[in-house]
C-alpha cells in the first residue's frame, strides 16, 4: 500500500504484524486486475475480506442462477486481500447458542433471539456446503465446540441458562450438551474443569477460504480486483451516482458497499460512535520438531477461574493451536485496544500470555515443549449494541454497509453477504431478505449509541 502518511486517519496501516493464515500466501493475494482503475462500476464493494469477497461471490452467483447479466463489480482493498480481520481471526466457526442469546431474548424479544441462533447455527452447514461445492481447499473440520468452566458457580450459572432456554422448547438447544464437575477434566481434557457445555461447531484456514472463494469468480469478466488501494473517502452525486475516491483515482459507481468492519468509522462518521475498532491479540502454538502434539479432539472456549475472562482455541489438523483472546489482562488498559486502527504492534499486557498456555491449561501437554511460534494482533469492529450493521445506509440511498461484527463473523458473514445480495440486486425489502431483523442498521440504533456516554456493550 506504500506510505499511509498521507491517508485519512482511521485506515489500515501498512505495516501490520504477520499472522500464522498468512504464511502460504494465495497467487491472488496482491491483485490488480487491470493496470488501472475502472472509471466506472455498477457496484463497488469496499474491503475484500469474508463479508467483501462473500458479497461478490453471491452478486454473481445469484445472476447465474436466474441466467440474468451481471452487474460490473469492482472490489477495492487497502492492503492485500484478507489481510485485515478475517486474516487475523480465530479460524472458529462457533455459534452462539446461549452466551448472548438471552440478552437478545431479552431486549428484542424470543422470536428475534431464536432467529439469530437459528442463523448463526445454519451457517455451519452453509460454509460446508460451499467448500465442498466449490473444491476449497481451507483444512475445514466440523467438531465440537467445549465451552469450560474452572468456576463450579458460572458453570451452573451457564447451565441454568441453557435448560431455560430448553424449557421453552427451542430447537437450536437440541445440539448442546452439559457435563457437570464429575466428568467435566476427563471429558475436556481442560486441569480443573468444573462443567464443560457442547455443540456442534467448525474450524478452518479463513485466509484460504475467502482466497478460495475469490478464485471461483475472479475470471468473471464483470469483476475487477484491485488490492492495495485504499478508499479515502465517497461523495454522491445523486441517489445513482458516486465517486469513490482513492490515491489511484475515483470511481463512479452506482452502488457503494462498505464491508469495512473496524474501519467503518474513518468512512462514515455517523459510525464513529456505532462501530468502534477493538484490537485484539492471537497467536499460533506448535511443538519442537521431532515430538508429537498430545491430541485435542474439539475446539475451544476456556473461561478463567474467576469469570473475568476467556480464550478461544482450535486444533490444526497438524495438531498445532491457534488460540487468542485474553482481554481480561489488558482491559484496564484501554489505550492498547480501544479505538485504536494499529495492527502493526502487539498488546504489551498479554504479548506473553500464551507462553507455556497448553502446558498450564491442559493434561498431558506439561512436556511437549508447546511455544508460541507467531503471534500477531488483528482489529475487530465492535459494535455499541453487539449487532452488526447491515442494509442501507440510513439517508444514503444507494449505499450498503455490511459491518460491526464484534469478532464474531465466522458465523453470521456468509449468509448475511447472500441476503444483502438479494436486497441489492433485487430490491427485496431487509425483512423479504430474511435476514436477522437485530442486524438492520437504522437511524434509531444509531442516534441511540451517539446520544449515550458510556460505550455501550464494548464498554459493559
Amino acid at each position: 500500500m506504500g506510505s499511509t502518511d498521507s491517508l485519512p486517519a482511521g485506515l489500515p496501516v501498512g505495516n501490520p504484524t504477520t499472522p500464522f493464515w498468512r504464511t502460504e500466501l494465495h497467487p491472488l493475494d496482491d491483485l490488480r486486475a487491470t493496470p488501472e482503475l475502472p472509471q466506472q462500476s455498477d457496484i463497488v464493494i469496499i474491503g475484500a475480506g469474508y463479508a467483501g469477497v462473500s458479497i461478490a461471490y453471491h452478486l454473481l452467483k445469484q445472476q447465474d442462477q436466474k441466467g440474468q447479466p451481471h452487474p460490473s463489480i469492482t472490489i477495492l482493498e487497502a492492503r492485500q486481500i484478507c489481510s485485515g480481520a478475517t486474516g487475523r481471526n480465530g479460524g472458529h466457526i462457533r455459534p452462539d447458542l446461549y452466551g448472548h442469546i438471552p440478552t437478545y431474548i431479552e431486549r428484542h424479544g424470543t422470536e428475534a433471539g431464536v432467529e439469530l441462533a437459528n442463523f448463526e447455527l445454519s451457517h455451519v452447514k452453509a460454509l460446508k456446503d460451499v467448500i465442498v461445492k466449490e473444491e476449497i481447499d481451507c483444512d475445514l473440520n466440523i467438531t465440537r465446540n467445549m465451552n469450560v468452566y474452572l468456576n463450579e458457580a458460572h458453570g451452573e450459572k451457564a447451565k441454568r441458562t441453557y435448560e431455560a432456554l430448553a424449557s421453552q422448547a427451542h430447537s437450536f438447544v437440541e445440539d448442546i450438551h452439559y457435563t457437570p464437575q464429575k466428568h467435566a477434566e476427563g471429558i475436556s481434557g481442560v486441569k480443573g474443569a468444573k462443567a464443560c457445555m457442547s455443540y456442534t461447531a467448525g474450524t478452518l484456514w479463513p485466509y484460504k477460504f475467502v482466497l478460495g472463494l475469490l478464485s471461483k469468480i475472479v475470471d468473471y469478466s464483470a469483476l475487477n480486483v484491485q488490492a492495495n488501494t485504499p478508499v479515502t473517502s465517497v461523495s454522491s452525486e445523486s441517489d445513482s451516482s458516486h465517486l469513490v475516491n482513492t490515491p489511484r483515482g475515483s470511481i463512479h459507481a452506482s452502488k457503494v458497499i462498505y464491508a469495512t468492519n473496524a474501519y467503518t468509522p474513518g468512512l462514515l462518521p455517523e459510525y464513529s460512535s456505532h462501530i468502534v475498532p477493538v484490537r485484539g491479540i492471537c497467536c499460533h502454538i506448535t511443538i519442537p520438531e521431532g515430538k508429537n502434539a498430545p491430541f485435542l479432539p474439539y475446539s475451544y472456549i476456556l473461561n478463567t477461574e474467576n469469570g473475568d475472562g476467556c480464550s478461544y482455541l482450535i486444533t490444526r489438523p497438524d495438531g498445532s493451536i491457534i488460540t487468542g483472546g485474553a482481554q481480561y489482562t489488558f482491559k484496564e488498559a484501554k489505550e492498547q485496544w480501544y479505538g485504536v486502527v494499529d495492527d502493526s504492534t502487539l498488546i504489551e499486557p498479554a504479548k506473553d500470555y500464551y507462553n507455556d498456555y497448553m502446558q498450564r491449561t491442559f493434561q498431558g501437554w506439561e512436556d511437549s515443549g508447546a511455544y508460541v511460534k507467531e503471534i500477531w494482533t488483528g482489529i475487530m469492529g465492535y459494535s455499541y449494541d453487539s449487532n452488526p450493521h447491515v442494509g442501507e445506509i440510513p439517508d444514503k440511498p444507494g449505499q450498503y454497509i455490511c459491518a460491526g461484527f464484534n469478532g464474531h463473523g465466522m458465523p453470521v458473514i456468509f449468509l448475511t453477504a447472500k441476503g444483502l445480495a438479494e436486497i441489492i440486486q433485487t430490491g427485496k425489502s431487509f425483512e423479504e431478505a430474511k435476514l436477522p431483523r437485530i442486524f438492520k442498521s437504522t437511524m434509531k440504533r444509531l442516534q441511540a449509541a451517539q446520544e449515550a456516554s458510556d460505550g455501550g456493550d464494548v464498554l459493559a
